[in-house]
Parts: C-alpha cells; structure tokens; sequence
C-alpha cells in the first residue's frame, strides 16, 4: 500500500518532511478493523509528533483522523462488518491515517455520518472527542437544557477543538458560552456556531468580561497558550471553579489555583486507546451519538478548508497552516 511517513524528526518543517513510501498492507486480527482511508484530517498533534518523534526503525506514519471503508476484520470484532463506512480518530501507539489503509480497534470507531461527505466527515473525530471527553467526562457538566445555568469560556474557541465544542455546549447543556478569538473572521465564525459573546484573548479577559457585564465563569476551558492566561484565567473563575486545558505549557503554576479551589482538569484524548482502559469502548458509543447529532442537524461540520488530495505536498502544506496558529476549523485532505 502506499503511505506518506517520515524517517526522521524536523523541527523546521521542510520538503523532505514527508515521503511517499510502499508498505504492506496491514493484516486485521482481534478488534481490529482494516480501514481503506478515503479522507483525513490534519491536527496540531501530526505537527508536534513530526517535530518530536523519530521513529525507532523504519518510517514514521503518522495522522489520526479518517474516514474510510471497513475492508477486512479481526476475529473478535462484533461492532463493525465489512463495507461499513466508519470514521475515527485513532491509536498514539499505531500507525496513523497517511495511508491507504489502517488497522483501527473497532472500540474507538464509529458508524460515519449518512448526511455528510467524507471530506466533512474527517474534519471531526479527534476533535470531538476531544470536545466530548472536556465537557462531559472532565468537567462533568450535565447534558440537560434543564440543569441549574452555569456559564463557561472558551480560550481559543475558533480552532479544531472549539468549533466543536462551542456547539455541543450550546445544543446539549444549559451552559452560557463565551468564546475568545483575536482575528475578525474568528469571531464571525464563532457567532455563526451559536456562542453568546465573543472576547478578544490579546486584551484583558476580565475587563472585557466587567464590560459586558458577565459573571465570573464556572468553567473554563483553555485550548492554547494556557500558560500566558493563566493568571486571567484565575481573575475570571468563580471561587470553587473548574478549570480545564489540553495544551502543553512551557510552565504552570499550581499553586495559584489554591486560593480559590480552582480544580484542575486535563484531556488526552488517547488516554483511553493509549491504556486500553475498561471504558475504551466509550469513544465508540460518543461517535456514533455525534453521528446522529449530525444527521440530526444538531451538529455541524467543523471543516475550514479541502487542501486537495492526500499527498506530500499538502500535508507540508497543512502543517505550514498548523504551525501559522492561523486555522480557523479543520484542515482536510481526501484521496490518494
């Protein structure tokens, strides 16, 4: 099959970042599904791994987010058969979607959306569940339109994970949601997703917030440069707030969430895959939930922009874009 990996690291993205490559096509056994991928997405994780992460032998295949066609199955799969038209998110520990086909477990795979194509489709795995796993599992927050008002902010709401999780939010709590965003198509495409208010985080969080005459929040959720906010963030929390982020910060001090019992709350998607732990399946049963959300026409697709087909020089391209920190949505590529 063919394949887009790498040989080694870069830290500076440049054209031998990537290679076209022949492996052979992967064999399904267990809870494993073989997926011929049709479309994916590309992810600030696909960045960081490709500057970081050199493989131990061999190529480096990486990319978790596909939408695809189930072309073979494990003996132990009971969720899927062949045919099945599936999207997922995927393994840390495996090879990743830049390929022709990809050994999935079936417990992190769901059934793809029938309204949507499958550009559309690949914009939103990881992202949703990461979304998903923030609001539900991390913060706790009731899914109920009837649940005591609570209000929750959003730091870098525009990107991959917040143009999803603004959504859910709004169609599925009670939740009042203010996102941030710095640029002028940012906080249109945030208004178009339904959030209440909007706060520019190169200003002050809380001057903006005594502005508008909001609250100090319940939760927050800080999806990049958590480390420079982390003091507004501390100023806009209630007492006894939850604060949640997935970013990596260069530096974090703890220490200043103590005076007011901020609680502190971390996402990692791949957790769950990564441990296989006794809830692994759970990734599964809120992809499908999110599929018929989207059927539904509760959820959105969070697709930014269709970079072409799947080839070495639009996945540099994607990563230039990711690295820019100027992505707006979801960055897809689709076909071989």
């Amino acid at each position: 099959m063919k394949a887009i990996g790498y040989l080694a690291a870069t830290k500076t993205l440049n054209e031998q970042s990537f290679e076209i490559i022949e492996l052979p096509t992967p064999m399904a056994h267990d809870h494993d599904l073989l997926v011929e991928v049709k479309a994916i997405s590309v992810n600030p994780v696909d960045a960081k791994i490709r500057a970081n992460v050199s493989p131990d032998e061999g190529h480096k295949v990486i990319g978790w987010d596909a939408v695809g066609i189930v072309r073979a199955v494990g003996d132990k799969v009971s969720l899927f058969n062949i045919g099945d038209r599936v999207y997922y998110a995927g393994d840390l520990t495996r090879s990743g979607s830049n390929a022709e086909f990809q050994l999935v477990d079936e417990r992190i795979v769901g059934r793809a959306p029938t309204t949507l194509n499958d550009a559309q489709t690949a914009a939103l795995p990881l992202t949703s569940i990461t979304a998903w796993e923030l609001l539900f599992d991390r913060l706790q927050i009731p899914r109920s339109s009837d649940a005591k008002p609570a209000s929750l902010l959003v730091i870098g709401a525009a990107g991959g994970v917040g143009s999803i999780l603004v959504q859910l939010a709004k169609k599925l709590t009670n939740l009042t949601v203010v996102g941030t965003a710095a640029r002028a198509q940012s906080v249109t495409w945030l208004q178009e997703l339904g959030v209440d208010q909007v706060l520019d985080h190169s200003q002050s969080l809380d001057t903006q917030r005594a502005q508008l005459k909001l609250t100090e929040f319940d939760y927050v959720i800080s999806l990049t440069h958590t480390d420079q906010h982390l003091d507004e963030i501390i100023q806009v929390l209630k007492p006894q707030g939850k604060l949640a982020l997935i970013d990596d910060p260069a530096s974090f001090d703890i220490l200043k969430l103590k005076r007011k019992s901020i609680s502190l709350h971390w996402e990692f998607m791949y957790t769950r895959s990564m441990y296989q732990t006794d809830d692994m399946i759970a990734q599964h049963q809120l992809l499908t939930e999110l599929a018929e959300l989207i059927d539904a026409g509760t959820i959105k697709t969070t697709l930014g922009q269709h970079l072409g087909k799947i080839s070495v020089e639009n996945l540099i391209k994607a990563h230039q874009i990711l690295e820019s920190h100027q992505s707006r949505g979801k960055l897809v590529l689709e076909g071989f």
